[in-house]
Formats: structure tokens, C-alpha cells, sequence
């Protein structure tokens, strides 16, 4: 298998970035600008948020069902003929 260009555009591309140059090999490129502790925290929180949004949802449309269940009129069949 060869390396390199398969066609005339892969060509123009190599030869348009066959000198650059690419400055990100310091020590600070791969340290993190957020703490660990502070990325933990904020997941946590949001991962709450989220299951206290599903357990109200559940518990909404529990009372939902109650006050459609409760609204609902009932007629018997022997009623009704």
C-alpha cells in the first residue's frame, strides 16, 4: 500500500502543507484548564437536575392520571341501553 496522494487534489493539499509547521508541543498543551474536581462537580449537578426533573415528571404524571381517572363518568352498559 502506498503513502502519499491518490489524485490531483490529494496532491495540491500535500504539497500546500508539505512545510507547515505546527507549534503546540509546550507543556501547557496538555494540562487542562479546568480542574477535575470542578468538571466532577458540575457533571454531578447536572446529572441531579436531570433525575429530579424525571422523578417530578413521573410523579406529574401520576397525579394527572388521578384527576383523569377521577373526572372520568362511568355509565354501565345496562344504563346505557
Amino acid at each position: 500500500m502506498a503513502i502519499g496522494a491518490r489524485d490531483y487534489i490529494d496532491k495540491l493539499l500535500v504539497e500546500k502543507y508539505a512545510q507547515e509547521k505546527v507549534d503546540n508541543h509546550d507543556e501547557n498543551a496538555m494540562t487542562s484548564r479546568i480542574s477535575a474536581n470542578d468538571m466532577m462537580t458540575a457533571m454531578n449537578n447536572s446529572a441531579n437536575n436531570f433525575k429530579n426533573m424525571l422523578l417530578l415528571n413521573q410523579r406529574l404524571s401520576m397525579v394527572c392520571y388521578g384527576v383523569i381517572a377521577k373526572s372520568a363518568r362511568y355509565i354501565s352498559t345496562e344504563d346505557a341501553a
